[in-house]
């Protein structure tokens, strides 16, 4: 199956699953933040669209013990940046129907949680198929040496194989609601 295929079947499932007792623990992702001995404290977070894991919730826990959090803002020439952002302050909608923060500082993370509409047991995933979280990946990786992927997604997102090419950028963790 084709990525597209795959992103389709599976945005499908997604939007009639029942997701009403699904969460991520955020006392399993503080325990996998202390295991890695992440010692900065920015989390690049996402706002939840399309049916994808809430985790908004999480991240406001995650503020209150001290991080600092970030939102990707999509830039007029298709790059993605993280900028700070706490939860009393006001989002804007950008032109995808998502809600991006005001704020014009960048921020990199030293852990970025990314939404995921497939993914596989190699820790691949497809997105929406615009390599936003991709193309981003790649440039801090080169910036920053050590920076943590955590994938968030339900587990019956996950497919026996993700057919990937050399722009795809693998993550370091997959976690679902059967990991807490």
């Amino acid at each position: 199956m084709n990525k597209s295929a795959i992103r389709k079947k599976i945005l499908n499932i997604r939007k009639k699953a029942n997701k009403e007792n699904f969460s991520i623990s955020f006392k399993k992702l503080i325990k996998i933040l202390k295991k890695k001995e992440i010692k900065n404290k920015i989390l690049g977070g996402y706002f939840s669209f399309n049916h994808e894991i809430d985790i908004v919730k999480i991240l406001k826990k995650f503020e209150k013990n001290n991080y600092i959090i970030t939102l990707p803002k999509i830039k007029k020439n298709s790059q993605m940046d993280f900028f700070e952002w706490s939860e009393k302050e006001p989002l804007l909608i950008n032109n995808f129907g998502i809600p991006e923060p005001l704020s014009d500082k960048i921020r990199y993370p030293d852990v970025i949680f990314v939404p995921i509409v497939a993914f596989d047991k190699n820790f691949n995933r497809i997105g929406y198929g615009g390599g936003f979280y991709d193309r981003y990946l790649g440039r801090i990786k080169k910036r920053k040496k050590k920076v943590l992927t955590i994938g968030l997604a339900y587990s019956f997102q996950k497919v026996k194989k993700i057919p990937y090419d050399k722009n795809d950028i693998k993550l370091d963790l997959i976690i679902t609601e059967k990991d807490n």
